[in-house]
């Protein structure tokens, strides 16, 4: 299958349609910053249980918190076709929304290459709702994750809020 000669849109695939990792060689190192947030929504108790550390496996926020850097610093080998990157920073922060019985999850991450981190970032805000989701499971039957990219900057194509 041959890729549309119109369309420039799919940078992972060459023009005869073949996967391909994009050849970044000669591109120009840039400051670059990716936002992904992921929201985990769960029964009202499970979020108390959270708060109050009462979950045997341990500390919830804690424990997702680093599976979540663990994970995007582990992008490339989790995602074909994704760079090895040396990341300059990657945070994880939460904001716990009482009301709606729900976490928001905030992964930060940043580097100087060629490349941008936007699949670090979103690995790690998964990783880290995933984490949530098997520390809550034996709980709650009813846990739902949403991931999504919030911000990117940096390189050619510049700064984008996406949400």
């Amino acid at each position: 299958m041959k890729k549309d000669e119109t369309s420039n849109s799919l940078t992972h695939v060459d023009h005869e349609g073949k996967a391909n990792m994009v050849d970044v060689s000669q591109k120009t190192i840039s400051t670059r910053k990716a936002i992904a947030k992921s929201l985990i929504k769960m029964n009202p108790d499970t979020l108390e249980k959270i708060i109050k550390n009462e979950f045997e496996k341990g500390d919830v926020l804690s424990v997702a918190r680093i599976a979540g850097i663990m994970g995007g610093k582990q992008t490339s080998a989790l995602i074909p076709l994704c760079h090895p990157l040396q990341l300059t920073n990657l945070n994880v922060d939460f904001e716990i929304d009482k009301e709606n019985s729900q976490i928001l999850i905030i992964a930060t991450a940043k580097i100087a290459s060629k490349t941008g981190v936007e699949m670090e970032a979103l690995t790690a805000a998964s990783i880290c709702a995933l984490t949530i989701y098997d520390m809550c499971k034996a709980v709650d039957k009813k846990l739902k994750i949403e991931t999504w990219l919030s911000h990117k900057s940096g390189g050619k194509s510049g700064d984008h809020q996406l949400d």
